[in-house]
């Protein structure tokens, strides 16, 4: 019986058609990732190096006090903006794995008269654009006397948590054996508990993907609180930032180089969430609930 021979390493030679491909993802790596990188250094200048020309690119000191000076500036107030859209992303977050969790499930284990029909009906308004149904909903939470408040900013995450979300969680919830379903109706379990006990708790891949999503989302969310937010004191941190170029100045001191350590300090939230949870992202092959 022939003796099986080690397994010579794989040699990948640079060919041109290769080298160009490189040389392309190079050139638009740095193409994309420069706004950030001057974003990132432009935190870190004095006023005099932001209004320079030619322009400084890396600060010849840094300035590591800009990031102390952004969160304590006078009529600005970054702590709190900051305060309020962890509020908003917090109850968005949970609004919407919750709910978009029950309408799935209904969706995806339950017969019942119009249900293909109110699931096609859900799918459709994700073809309705944002702006169409703004006016509509801006009179109802003015109505209800909800206008520069966060209620409007959290609260519709609770009815179903929108129809993206209840898509996601439906075609996991088919993914999953309804063996395990019936199995759990022999031992004498009802509905919710086969819902809480059996099959949320295989879902933990898609609700940790539908958070981040979700998270990442309401806290870069600028439209929302453009329109149903008045005071700076209820600003989110999505607005907050526009509201430096409203006061360029405070003191006489331009606050162009404090506005860029702003946004680092904005972005920092959602680039950590992204690498922490990036394996959900990646991960191809759906939990089947069997083992064995």
């Amino acid at each position: 019986m022939a003796q099986m021979t080690a397994q010579q390493p794989v040699s990948y030679r640079l060919t041109p058609g290769r080298t160009v491909l490189y040389l392309v993802v190079l050139g638009l790596c740095v193409l994309f990732g420069f706004p950030l990188f001057w974003t990132l250094m432009s935190s870190f200048k004095t006023p005099s190096e932001m209004a320079a020309f030619p322009p400084v690119i890396i600060p010849n000191v840094f300035q590591w006090a800009n990031y102390n000076n952004v969160l304590f500036i006078p009529r600005i107030p970054v702590m709190i903006w900051v305060m309020n859209s962890t509020i908003v992303v917090t109850l968005t977050t949970l609004g919407t794995l919750i709910t978009a969790s029950v309408v799935a499930y209904s969706f995806a284990r339950f017969d019942y008269r119009g249900r293909d029909a109110l699931f096609m009906i859900t799918l459709a308004t994700m073809m309705l654009p944002a702006e169409v149904t703004l006016i509509p909903q801006f009179i109802l939470f003015y109505k209800l006397g909800w206008i520069n408040t966060l209620k409007p900013l959290w609260v519709p995450a609770w009815f179903g948590g929108g129809a993206f979300a209840i898509f996601l969680m439906r075609q996991f919830f088919l993914s999953l054996p309804r063996d395990l379903d019936e199995a759990a109706l022999i031992d004498g379990a009802g509905y919710f508990r086969i819902f809480w006990s059996i099959l949320l708790p295989l879902c933990k891949p898609i609700l940790a993907t539908l958070g981040i999503i979700t998270l990442i989302g309401s806290w870069s969310d600028f439209i929302g609180p453009l329109i149903y937010l008045n005071s700076p004191s209820k600003f989110t941190v999505s607005v907050g930032l526009q509201f430096f170029n409203n006061s360029p100045e405070v003191g006489g001191e331009p606050l162009q180089h404090l506005l860029m350590a702003a946004c680092i300090l904005s972005m920092i939230p959602t680039i950590a969430l992204f690498f922490l949870g990036q394996r959900y992202f990646v991960q191809g092959i759906v939990m089947s609930g069997i083992k064995g």
